[in-house]
């Protein structure tokens, strides 16, 4: 038993509690800065901690597992909730000068927290009920941060947000209790067991896909999708980094976690219908990355885009697919919060998220452009950056496994993903300057700071690759030997 797992939860419930009773936003500030600083370092503390004494666990009340809510840090655990602090603290600076008093006042950033509550109580469950009440708690939190401001957009596009969310959270809770009837059990470890025990029948294969409608729903995986380009678009730039980093990937994390620790038995079914829509959330994303003029929708594509990558590698079930999966997934969570922020800065600048109406935006803002020139082709997957290796090895797994049309969407994706993306440079930063752009200015400036960290960290994950590939292997190591984690959290 470990207390250090259960603190990437309770810091920021407690930092939570404690803003509701300041109504100074100074003090708010401060206390939610100092909050995330203490926690990158528990998030370091225990990753350092798994990668030496191996997967640390948290049963609640001393109640042993399987009976009583067993909290378990794994490597790809530890690993996301440290990538999720660090965005997170990167977004709330960001947010200093962008989200503006009349959020702020309403409890931005103590929501702000309890969204950071739902996401790390995700990563860290051991429990497939209590990863539901932590998905309630990240989507209660979502439904605030997104309708705050109260303008007409955000109003229509929360209702719909709301509405698809209470659908897919109904279907979640009897999807857990058609498992629970089967299997008898809510810790995951242990339904891993019973699974096994009774080798996957018909009924589980049922449930497996039900669960996969679930989590592709959070994850925006086609055709499950069409929630997501409005919703997001509606959400200022803080939050939409913060959505788009973090929010659809804690449904990529719930398929992976349980795609390989429970529903691995029929996998000539399950992995299979699990590539088939991954290949298609490539398709459809890249049909609208290259399609829309809009900088915002053009990024907001790009994500169901890295879903289907990552979604597809997980269906191949190697271990160099499995490498290239979490690789990606951490890549496209910082990368993708750079881009918001950057585009959120474009945004502010040209007075509208319309391409057509912005350019020239590089004479004025040098750094801004070549901050976001790196940023997107880290995106695309050019060396040395983040994103090559993880979309290396997902290609090396599709020619492994001789999945040749994977290996040519792909790789045909990474072109077009670069094809959008520099789009979005060409236009936006070259040409003649219009006249609605806006003189430089210090809040420009200090904007800039926290996309300038996540990018320069994508250029660390490419560069000291050989240092990271460690934990990298350890995580999938766990994934794609499901016993080290039963005996971990069963004590067998």
């Amino acid at each position: 038993m470990n207390n250090i797992v259960f603190f990437p939860i309770l810091l920021p419930l407690l930092t939570a509690v404690i803003l509701m009773f300041f109504r100074n936003i100074r003090t708010q500030k401060i206390v939610s800065v100092l909050s995330f600083i203490v926690g990158i370092g528990i998030s370091i503390y225990l990753l350092s901690t798994v990668h030496t004494d191996g997967l640390q666990t948290l049963n609640a009340s001393n109640w042993d597992a399987p009976f009583g809510i067993t909290l378990v840090a794994d490597m790809l655990s530890s690993i996301l909730v440290l990538t999720t602090n660090i965005i997170a603290f990167c977004v709330l600076l960001y947010s200093f000068n962008t989200i503006g008093v009349a959020r702020e006042k309403f409890y931005y950033y103590a929501v702000f927290q309890l969204q950071i509550v739902g996401v790390n109580g995700a990563f860290l469950t051991g429990d497939i009920f209590n990863l539901f009440v932590f998905f309630e708690v990240m989507l209660m939190s979502s439904y605030v941060l997104l309708v705050l401001g109260g303008t007409k957009i955000q109003l229509r596009e929360t209702i719909k947000y709301i509405l698809v969310n209470v659908i897919s959270s109904a279907l979640f809770v009897i999807t857990v209790a058609y498992l629970y009837s089967v299997v008898g059990t809510l810790n995951m470890a242990h339904i891993s067991e019973r699974i096994t025990e009774i080798n996957q029948p018909g009924i589980i294969t049922v449930i497996a896909v039900l669960f996969l409608i679930v989590f592709g729903l959070k994850a925006a995986v086609v055709p499950l999708f069409f929630w997501l380009p409005r919703s997001y678009y509606a959400a200022p730039a803080p939050v939409l980094a913060l959505f788009g980093a973090l929010l659809t990937k804690v449904g990529v994390y719930s398929i992976f976690r349980t795609y390989t620790l429970m529903f691995y038995h029929d996998a000539n079914y399950t992995h299979v219908l699990l590539g088939s829509l991954g290949l298609a959330s490539i398709i459809i994303g890249v049909i609208g990355a290259v399609a829309y003029w809009d900088v915002k929708k053009i990024v907001i594509y790009n994500i169901i885009i890295a879903v289907g990558v990552i979604l597809y590698a997980i269906s191949l079930n190697t271990d160099t697919a499995t490498n290239g999966a979490i690789l990606y997934l951490i890549h496209d969570m910082i990368i993708k919060a750079a881009l918001f922020l950057l585009v959120g800065i474009m945004v502010k600048i040209a007075g509208t998220s319309d391409l057509r109406q912005m350019s020239g935006l590089i004479k004025d803002y040098p750094v801004l452009a070549w901050t976001f020139f790196v940023a997107a082709i880290s995106l695309a997957g050019i060396p040395p950056l983040s994103g090559f290796a993880g979309k290396l090895l997902i290609v090396q797994g599709t020619i492994e496994t001789e999945a040749y049309f994977g290996t040519f969407v792909v790789l045909g994706s990474s072109l077009l993903v670069l094809y959008s993306i520099m789009k979005i440079f060409i236009n936006g930063f070259w040409g003649i300057p219009k006249d609605t752009v806006k003189k430089p200015s210090k809040s420009i400036y200090t904007m800039l700071v926290p996309a300038i960290v996540l990018v320069a960290i994508s250029l660390i994950i490419g560069v000291g690759l050989e240092k990271i590939l460690p934990y990298i292997s350890q995580a999938t190591e766990t994934l794609m030997n499901p016993d080290l984690y039963i005996d971990a959290v069963l004590k067998e």
